[in-house]
């Protein structure tokens, strides 16, 4: 069911078309993705979608009754409110909502055959079922802690940063769940856990959902339609990321030739996708056979909750083993290196050696100490204690606050400071406008001043300048944000042909996942743990261990139950049977598969003797059989009772 429509569309601005004819339809509980290039119009689109931006021709159409509401980017909040009550204004309408039923509820009590009553209150059910608003404290609760809000939750608004500020805005919208909610950038400022936890949300809670994101993962398992903007239309593909690549590539095959350059990056980054995907699906059935194997064998035996947790952990922290680095210049070396913010331990007896050919990824949860690791890298901080030994070499750093741009030059003063148009890229001499190219610049942008480009079009200024530098190791915090996905894969394939180390701090898993060979992980409290392999599969490893804990909480709860109901009606003895039969059953069960084993093989039975081997078999199956009879007698009276 449509619940909102754009017909024939237009919007420009002075001379510049943005959109041109184009038509949209958003049908209920559907999930759309919006790509494109930066300044291409995807945040344009938003605003028309939203009502707040007049088109220049065409129509929008939205059905009656039906809300819409978007995610600002700088929010606004009256600074003397607090976080919780910032989100709680949010859901005004949702708390009058639920009073009112109540009140009904408490008439029908009083009078049950008023009909106009009962009527009443089945609308307002309705209304509080689609906007899951019956239990909207511990929904609060929950979104303040998993978007890390409770410290702040008492205090001012005031007090936040911009980041924060958007997650408040975030959880208030996710809480009121909107008719159609607009997203733009939702995962900005974001880690990983946060990601993971508006994913849950969104899927969960059927949002009809329009969405702009350059986290290619987020747009795979969210989006149920992408729609990218190119050349001011619209073009549309059913399904995420994986079915726009495979779409836009066969769409590419048919058009000139001038896009095959184009076409040989989507196709490595679909085949790149496409094995990331298998590998992860395989790795996913992997990983809920083993938990229900768990749920089946603790069971039996409880204590092989804790064998399975130290297994996934081992697997979790040491994919493979690290390639001998002998041969490679050593770039950093660090020792026993602390480094404390205020009361807070960010970084705890760390040593570690970075070599010249290092891919590494920085990663974990916002505030963990990140971003200080890399400014005591390049000598902006010191450590509390420890040394950092570093060797002759040249670094290439990219931060967020682009501090390596001048926004009172223009381009081409930027890449000539000296004059002339010409830049050596990686030893190739090339004409400033041939190397821009690359990084989606048009040749009209050489004469615009830094200070008038968007903050994407600056990161891709600052990107591009950083690969025309001579360096040896490149030092990135956060690179991919503000970024097009266009952009991200340039980025990607410079960063693949760098011969230097890079060392990078990004929450874009998919990133990681494309250019790490080594994680650090910052785990909080000044822990951080060195690994191996793809970020995601750590992840899934993490959420693995997440379950089977929650798994052992919830056996420990219903045993401790049991226990006490059993204390009641088992007698002492019958209730010490209960809680060690079932090891001493495993125990039996595996002693008899191993002579049964070793009865089925001539090497084993001759060494030990075949009638020794019946013996042994016929007495533990003799001794199992009563113990299991007996702790289904003392389960059979606990049903009865």
């Amino acid at each position: 069911m449509a619940l909102l429509d754009l017909i024939e569309i237009s919007k420009s601005y002075e001379t510049q078309k943005i959109l041109e004819d184009i038509s949209l339809f958003i049908n209920e509980k559907e999930r759309i993705a919006i790509i494109g290039k930066n300044g291409g119009g995807k945040s344009t689109l938003m605003k028309i979608i939203n009502g707040t931006l007049e088109v220049d021709g065409g129509r929008r159409v939205i059905k009656n009754g039906i809300k819409v509401e978007m995610l600002n980017q700088n929010p606004n909040f009256e600074e003397s409110k607090t976080v919780r009550e910032c989100i709680e204004s949010e859901l005004i309408e949702l708390t009058q909502k639920r009073w009112e039923y109540e009140e009904i509820s408490l008439k029908i009590t009083q009078d049950a055959q008023n009909s106009e009553l009962l009527k009443k209150q089945l609308e307002i059910a309705s209304y509080l079922d689609i906007h899951n608003a019956w239990n909207l404290d511990d929904k609060i609760r929950r979104v303040i802690g998993e978007f890390d809000l409770k410290e702040y939750e008492d205090k001012s608004i005031s007090l936040l940063s911009g980041g924060e500020r958007r997650r408040v805005a975030l959880a208030g919208l996710l809480l009121k769940k909107p008719d159609i909610l607009l997203l733009d950038e939702p995962t900005n400022h974001l880690d990983v856990y946060m990601v993971a936890f508006l994913e849950e949300i969104i899927l969960k809670e059927n949002f009809t959902l329009v969405f702009i994101s350059h986290d290619r993962y987020f747009i795979d398992k969210i989006a149920t339609k992408t729609i990218e903007i190119d050349d001011c239309k619209l073009r549309s593909f059913e399904g995420g990321y994986a079915e726009y690549l495979s779409g836009k590539e066969a769409l590419l095959h048919s058009m000139q030739k001038e896009y095959e350059n184009i076409l040989k990056l989507l196709k490595s980054e679909e085949e790149w996708l496409r094995r990331g995907v298998k590998a992860r699906l395989k790795r996913d059935e992997g990983r809920k056979g083993r938990v229900y194997k768990l749920r089946e064998e603790a069971k039996k035996n409880p204590s092989c909750i804790r064998k399975i947790k130290l297994e996934i952990e081992r697997e979790k922290h040491n994919f493979n083993q690290e390639k001998s680095v002998n041969r490679q210049k050593m770039l950093f070396e660090l020792e026993s290196v602390s480094k404390n913010l205020g009361k807070k331990c960010l970084i705890k007896n760390f040593s570690i050696r970075i070599m010249q050919k290092d891919r590494i990824a920085i990663v974990g949860k916002n505030g963990t100490g990140k971003s200080t690791l890399l400014k005591m890298l390049i000598d902006e901080l010191k450590p509390d204690s420890g040394k950092i030994q570093k060797g002759e070499f040249e670094i290439g750093y990219f931060d967020q606050q682009r501090q390596m741009l001048n926004d009172d030059k223009n381009i081409l003063e930027t890449f000539c400071p000296n004059g002339g148009d010409r830049v050596d890229i990686q030893g190739k001499n090339m004409h400033v406008f041939g190397y821009l190219k690359n990084f989606l610049f048009p040749k009209e942008y050489l004469d615009k001043k830094i200070g008038i480009l968007s903050g994407g079009e600056k990161n891709r200024v600052a990107l591009a300048l950083l690969f025309a530098k001579k360096t040896n190791c490149l030092i990135l915090d956060e690179p991919t944000n503000d970024l097009d996905i266009p952009t991200i894969n340039i980025l990607e394939e410079y960063i693949q042909n760098y011969h230097g180390a890079v060392l990078f701090v990004s929450h874009d898993r998919y990133f990681v996942d494309k250019i790490a060979k080594k994680l650090l992980i910052f785990e909080g409290n000044g822990q951080i743990v060195q690994s191996y392999g793809s970020y995601s599969e750590f992840l899934e490893y993490e959420n693995e261990l997440k379950e089977i804990e929650n798994y052992e909480k919830e056996l420990n709860s219903t045993q401790g139950a049991k226990q006490k109901t059993n204390s009641k009606k088992l007698s002492y003895k019958e209730n010490q049977e209960y809680l060690t039969l079932p090891s001493k059953i495993d125990e039996l069960e595996n002693e008899i598969k191993r002579l049964k084993e070793c009865l089925a093989n001539p090497e084993c039975y001759q060494k030990f003797g075949v009638n020794e081997l019946t013996k042994q078999l016929f007495a533990k199956e003799s001794e199992l059989e009563p113990l299991v009879e007996r702790y289904f007698e003392i389960e059979e009276k606990l049903s009865e009772i």
